[in-house]
């Protein structure tokens, strides 16, 4: 399913964004299509907390507007984007993964509405951590899998910023 079946008058958009010192901005024209938490090792280090949080856009609708972020991590096929001053970690882009777009829900400038629906890598989340999702997964559930998750986060309406 890609962002255009979803009701996109529910979300208010376009939607901006940057990172904490603002040299890098950004803009979504479509709705998510899902909402999440990962909980595996490597994201609680990079993003020093229990988990990262993440929305997913379709590739095309996540647009740098100013500035230039550029990659961070572990240099492999997970393309992490910060910015290059603050060093804020914006979006991650992997390869194989379909044609969406991570974003750090935290880089919008209103993200009080982001609920994680789907929560991963659960085998290696902190004992005291959690997040309210809807649906969790010990590790990454299959790709067949996540068709079903975005139509039901698209029919939940979870969040619904603005």
């Amino acid at each position: 399913m890609d962002g255009s079946s979803l009701r996109r008058t529910d979300w208010k958009l376009p939607w901006e964004g940057g990172c904490r010192c603002g040299k890098v901005r950004i803009r979504v024209t479509a709705p998510p299509l899902l909402a999440s938490a990962c909980h595996c090792t490597g994201c609680q280090t990079m993003s020093a907390s229990a988990f990262s949080m993440s929305v997913a856009i379709p590739v095309g609708d996540l647009a740098v507007i100013e500035g230039e972020p550029v990659i961070g991590g572990l240099h492999g096929d997970q393309h992490h984007h910060f910015c290059g001053w603050c060093m804020s970690w914006m979006f991650t882009r992997a390869e194989g993964m379909g044609d969406f777009v991570n974003l750090r829900p935290a880089m919008l400038d209103r993200h009080d509405w982001f609920i994680p629906f789907a929560e991963f890598w659960t085998l290696e989340k902190l004992p005291w951590s959690t997040t309210g999702a809807v649906h969790s997964f010990e590790t990454l559930p299959p790709p067949e899998d996540f068709p079903a998750l975005i139509e039901q986060y698209a029919a939940r309406g979870v969040c619904r910023p603005g």
